[in-house]
């Protein structure tokens, strides 16, 4: 079933590319995820492009001391390490809104 947001964004299907954070992805590769305070909830941000995921990376939390690089993943794929992992998809438009979000 596709993911929607309340602005009517194009939905988010298998088969697509989506864009995460990745750290140390020359090494010991693992996506960066995130820890939303407020809710306790853990979660992997989502960028539907590549251009919003670089500009907003400088924003994102991350452990110091790793090199971090925007990668392209499969939907599927990041559906299922998320889901695996415990981890929420935060969708993340390029103003930095949360536009929609996945449970695992």
């Amino acid at each position: 079933m596709p993911l929607m947001n309340e602005n009517r964004v194009k939905p988010v299907n298998a088969g697509n590319w989506v864009y995460v954070l990745v750290q140390d992805p020359d090494a010991d590769a693992q996506i960066l995820g995130q820890q939303d305070t407020k809710s306790q909830v853990a979660y992997v941000p989502v960028f539907k492009d590549k251009d919003s995921a670089l500009a907003l990376a400088p924003h994102l939390a991350k452990p110091l001391g790793h090199r971090y690089e925007v990668q392209a993943i499969l939907y599927e794929d990041l559906a299922f390490y998320a889901e695996e992992n415990g981890f929420w998809m935060f969708f993340i438009d390029s103003q930095g809104n949360v536009v929609d979000r996945k449970a695992p």
